[in-house]
């Protein structure tokens, strides 16, 4: 049988990348996606993925910095579907800056989407998870909320916030059956790290043990150990994947 045999799962930033990668693993042990983007044409494109696995999938375009807009298609998906056993908060962006040149604009754009977007999603399916007494939430954070980035002070503060969310609502989530992790990839061979220069790449390759950059593939098998029967004592922990750059 397969691991995640007819259960549903919803993720977002679904359309490429990591989002991608879960979505197709998910679907390729027996789970019915929704495929959460920003961009209709990328929701839609994974979701014939996940059917051409011989799977359900619903495609879903929507930003998740908008709460509102969050909490009615959680509503319009549990029409769908009845019910939902998995969720998956990857969507995120950056907006890369030194700190005195930030703007605020940038600052609550990152934090809007990499956490509130997690904040909505979560709450949208709170209830039906309590109901249910059964669920896995799991939450794609980053090395760099654990380490911090120069540049980066929004990215990475929505990252570590990202951690204390888990926890916090894996406290919440206990004593339910429903267990809430996160997964904080290091660097990984995205749409992102393609346009680093080869110096950069080299310079990255140096403090990662390993010496390789992960892949989105690599994420994706972690996330499903943490959706999967393996993993139904393990709540509120970080499981990174970074070839041991962070030890």
């Amino acid at each position: 049988m397969a691991q995640l045999d007819n259960q549903i799962a919803v993720i977002t930033g679904a359309g490429r990348g990591i989002g991608r990668a879960i979505a197709l693993k998910f679907a390729a042990e027996g789970a019915d996606v929704v495929c959460v983007s920003r961009t209709p044409e990328n929701a839609e494109k994974v979701a014939d993925e996940v059917r051409a696995l011989g799977r359900k999938a619903w495609a879903r375009a929507l930003d998740v910095a908008d709460s509102p807009a969050v909490m009615a298609a959680g509503e319009k998906i549990l029409e769908e579907t009845a019910r939902v056993d998995i969720l998956v908060n990857n969507a995120g962006i950056t907006r890369d800056g030194l700190l005195m040149r930030l703007s605020e604009q940038d600052w609550d754009a990152v934090l809007d989407t990499n956490l509130k977007g997690a904040f909505s999603f979560t709450k949208a399916f709170s209830r039906v998870f309590l109901k249910q007494r059964s669920g896995r939430v799991i939450n794609i954070s980053s090395v760099i909320g654990l380490v911090g980035n120069a540049g980066q002070c929004n990215y990475a503060a929505s990252k570590a916030a990202l951690i204390g969310f888990t926890k916090a609502v894996a406290k919440e989530f206990a004593s339910r059956g429903v267990t809430v992790n996160a997964v904080a990839p290091g660097f990984i061979e995205t749409d992102m790290t393609a346009v680093l220069t080869p110096e950069l790449k080299a310079d990255l390759l140096k403090r990662i043990p390993l010496n390789i950059l992960g892949c989105a593939d690599d994420v994706a098998h972690a996330a499903l150990f943490l959706a999967g029967p393996g993993a139904r004592y393990i709540t509120g922990q970080v499981l990174t994947v970074d070839g041991g750059m962070v030890m």
